[in-house]
């Protein structure tokens, strides 16, 4: 590892102000320990941003009762998909930009990163139009409740019709992730976010001369604030950022440029839609125990979110290193990254799983005053904190796969551990032996756990360091 002398080294407090202002710092030369620092910190802000909209966003809605909720988890599980795609071609364009800025190209790094916003767009529009005319078949299909397809369907035709705001805030943060420019990733989603937080009660409950919309306001608001946030990404973008910039020339479609992304991106896709689809599965099997158990799951996932977005932005910060440092021909010092960044990791989730342990039904019960939904979610958050630790150091190693480019293994992997292990076990526990909910719980404990496991032996074995992309 590189050695400083102490002298010429930044203090930590002016480390962390150059981690949230930017910095023009190359990852692939200052000290490993610094480069974390400098990627991860603006990367654990920004997630734990998008988290806690979420958090906030269910916390409004339930006042609403458990049908609200219900609806919010159902949309969410549709939006999954859409969710797929998008971090699918994300993990595609941090990695090939990663690769492109560590091999000193930024010019093949702009043009990519433009012909990435131009794929963001073209595949929103089927959401769209889906959501916008079927958006209270797409519920009832999902076993939505009376209320839900009656009144809810507002909000699903919201977040389904305006899912190009949700694909471009995915797509393009990638893009300042994956040249190093975490912190206006950051910036963005505290713009967006913070919007969103506002405007939630006030179309929700209606404000002075603004009408109560209800769930529908929820959407809105959502639309508005991470509308806000791509306009305020696309600004920066083509103004210049410090590690990338695009200009009129990048405009074009480059077909040539978009299948290397769509191809490189399918593994991704793929791994997203194993996961997610598996997702999806297990909603169902909650549906037909009940909205309480739909709504319960919903919050304790709400909250997983919120605790595991400060851990995915420690693994994103691997997923940057492992592309620049593979670009600079630098395998060694990726792979220090990972085991480095493994470790922290692991301290955080650790801690969340105590907090999970002891305080479960608490937790739940701030987002809702129904002792149903409170004892199902708790449950589940009980669950989890047996091997939350383990999911931790999973995120890091699958996220040093994508960021080598190498987005196919993950594929493989989910396949078999989420299709093969975790949706035959979760209908087999849930119906054919009755443990309802608990059933469905207990099939992520054991997938999940096995999962985290084997990836991270298969990140021992160095394939990864091989990858061209």
């Amino acid at each position: 590892m590189e050695s400083v002398p102490a002298h010429e080294r930044p203090s930590l407090l002016a480390d962390l102000k150059s981690a949230i202002a930017g910095t023009n710092a190359d990852y692939t030369t200052i000290p490993l320990q610094r480069a974390v620092l400098l990627l991860a910190v603006p990367m654990m802000i920004e997630l734990l941003l998008e988290s806690l909209f979420a958090v906030v966003d269910i916390y409004f809605v339930a006042r609403l009762g458990s049908s609200a909720v219900a609806t919010v988890g159902i949309t969410e599980t549709c939006l999954y998909l859409l969710y797929s795609i998008a971090m699918g071609v994300a993990m595609a364009v941090t990695a090939i930009i990663a690769r492109r800025i560590g091999e000193q190209k930024p010019e093949d790094a702009a043009r990519t990163a433009m012909q990435a916003i131009w794929i963001g767009v073209l595949a929103s529009i089927p959401f769209a139009l889906i959501g916008v005319f079927y958006a209270k078949d797409v519920l009832r299909l999902m076993g939505a409740d009376d209320w839900a397809i009656e009144h809810g369907y507002r909000y699903t035709q919201w977040m389904l019709g305006g899912n190009v705001v949700i694909m471009l805030l995915f797509v393009i943060n990638a893009i300042f992730r994956g040249a190093g420019d975490a912190a206006v990733a950051m910036r963005v989603l505290l713009v967006a976010n913070g919007l969103n937080i506002v405007l939630d009660p006030i179309l929700i409950f209606g404000f002075g001369p603004i009408p109560a919309y209800g769930i529908e306001g929820a959407a809105i608001a959502t639309n508005i604030g991470r509308g806000v946030g791509v306009l305020l990404q696309l600004w920066i973008l083509f103004r210049g950022a410090k590690h990338i910039a695009i200009d009129l020339r990048n405009l074009a479609l480059d077909l040539a440029t978009i299948w290397h992304i769509v191809r490189t991106s399918l593994g991704g896709i793929g791994q997203m839609i194993i996961a997610t689809s598996a997702w999806i599965f297990l909603m169902r099997v909650l549906a037909n125990v009940g909205s309480d158990a739909v709504a319960g799951a919903t919050i304790a996932m709400r909250v997983l979110m919120f605790t595991l977005m400060p851990a995915w932005g420690l693994s994103n910060a691997a997923a940057t290193l492992v592309g620049q440092n593979l670009g600079a021909n630098r395998p060694d010092r990726a792979e220090a990254a990972v085991w480095q960044i493994g470790w922290y990791n692991m301290v955080f989730t650790l801690s969340a799983s105590v907090l999970f342990f002891v305080f479960h039904e608490q937790i739940i019960g701030i987002f809702s005053d129904d002792p149903a939904v409170i004892a199902i979610g708790g449950e589940w958050l009980w669950i989890v904190s047996f091997s939350f630790f383990v999911y931790g150091w999973w995120m890091v190693a699958v996220q040093a796969f994508n960021g080598a480019g190498d987005t196919v293994t993950p594929t493989y992997i989910n396949l078999v551990f989420f299709w093969l292990i975790q949706i035959p076990l979760a209908y087999a526990l849930a119906v054919p032996l009755g443990w309802a909910h608990s059933g469905v719980f207990w099939s992520v404990f054991v997938s999940e756990t096995a999962v985290g496991l084997f990836t991270l032996w298969l990140f021992s074995r160095g394939g990864w360091k091989n990858v061209k992309v």
